[in-house]
């Protein structure tokens, strides 16, 4: 194993192990950590997919430290700590204290920070984290429920969840490659800052990042990070040129889409799949909390929708998200939906369903643990950071297209559709 991934939401991981995947590497994904003595078969990087987020700071330290224990047994020669590029996280944590517990058990000097992905609209400049043309801040992101985002500064955001001094390594070092990269983490070193932010505002910065990482030990970002580290084990001759990917297949059976999140990409992309004519099934925690609305109420619903692929949705705009959390509490508002969204994509595989489009990072991981998906094969690309996939070891195969709730244009769920007619 050349590259070993430990990501903290499922969507998050599935982005990475496209990028991986995309650049030439034979990669596979694993929900949560695998029992010991795990067949990786020949994958050249490994992404582990956790649901450490969200969770108490001390719960995702212990997940991170036993996946990054599982991926040390196959000698690993390099780890990836994976984040949303809009660094989803509170002033307590998780990234920074699961950064501070993988430093400190690999024994790396330091490490970086850049949650960047260009394609998608996220850059770092000046320190300044910006999704679009406007900082995290001001963007969607800032209502978001479970980690609502009111600060774009990553130096600031990053010292208020860690203990260890952090720096910065501005564009302009960036622009100057990769030895000028080099000399400013070994100054930062020299000066005692442990984590350092990295700025980057194209693919090709991050490339040329990459190539400067190929030393250290643990690297930390969003998937754009992993852009140009495959090419340094070419350069060491030990991974092989790049191959034509294999063809995709789906699985046989009906199709049925399951939104959980409630950020402004995935509501848009609600809003126009209904204006198209989709059949679709709204949910809310309120009424599953008084059990007036029960998982058989959809899935009955879904089972009797021949004529188009159902649509079954808790989405709902800030206002309504923050009336349900403030009669419900938030962690048990978005308990309620993941379980009830989890019974019905079970219940809806026993009716012939195998082809699940799944909105939102905690949404995912209710419905593949749901389904009992224990490993994921990487199909085509939907939009950027979202391919369908296929589950790898299951009795009842399925295909999953698992998107973070802030990813894919407007029509992506038609497109991702577009891609098994």
């Amino acid at each position: 194993m050349l590259l070993g991934a430990i990501a903290d939401d499922l969507t998050g991981a599935t982005d990475l192990a496209l990028t991986l995947s995309r650049e030439g590497m034979r990669t596979v994904q694993v929900v949560g950590v695998p029992q010991e003595g795990f067949d990786f078969g020949d994958a050249e990087a490994v992404v582990l997919a956790l649901k450490s987020r969200t969770l108490p700071a001390d719960e995702a330290v212990s997940q991170s430290l036993a996946a990054l224990s599982c991926l040390r047994a196959s000698n690993v020669r390099q780890v990836i700590f994976k984040y949303c590029s809009t660094f989803d996280s509170t002033p307590e944590g998780n990234i920074g204290p699961v950064t501070d517990a993988l430093l400190a058990a690999l024994g790396e000097p330091f490490t970086v920070v850049c949650p960047a992905f260009p394609t998608n609209g996220r850059t770092v400049y000046r320190g300044n984290l910006f999704v679009g043309n406007v900082l995290l801040s001001e963007s969607s992101m800032r209502d978001h429920p479970l980690t609502p985002m009111t600060d774009s500064n990553l130096v600031r955001l990053m010292q208020a969840q860690t203990h260890l001094p952090v720096g910065l390594v501005n564009r302009d070092v960036v622009m100057c490659g990769r030895a000028a990269i080099r000399e400013a983490f070994a100054r930062a070193v020299v000066a005692g800052t442990r984590i350092l932010v990295v700025d980057a505002i194209c693919d090709d910065d991050l490339r040329t990042i990459g190539e400067a990482l190929a030393d250290v030990g643990l690297v930390t970002g969003g998937s754009g990070i992993a852009l140009g580290l495959p090419e340094n084990f070419r350069r060491a001759g030990v991974l092989a040129s790049r191959k034509k990917t294999a063809a995709f297949a789906a699985p046989a059976g009906r199709a049925v889409m399951l939104a959980g999140s409630c950020s402004q990409a995935t509501r848009e992309q609600i809003e126009a799949t209904i204006a198209n004519g989709t059949p679709a099934f709204q949910i809310n925690p309120l009424d599953i909390a008084s059990g007036t609305l029960t998982p058989e109420n959809a899935i009955s619903w879904a089972v009797t929708q021949h004529a188009a692929i159902p649509l079954i949705y808790s989405s709902a705009d800030p206002d309504a998200v923050r009336f349900t959390q403030n009669k419900l509490g938030r962690e048990k508002a978005g308990a309620l939906i993941e379980h009830f969204l989890g019974d019905v994509a079970m219940a809806l595989r026993s009716h012939g369903f195998s082809q699940f489009l799944v909105a939102g990072g905690e949404t995912s991981g209710a419905v593949v643990k749901a389904l009992g998906v224990s490993a994921l094969l990487i199909g085509p690309e939907i939009d950027p950071g979202v391919p369908w996939t296929s589950s790898l070891g299951n009795a009842k195969p399925v295909a999953l297209a698992l998107k973070s709730g802030n990813f894919g244009t407007i029509d992506f769920f038609s497109k991702a559709w577009g891609l098994l007619s």
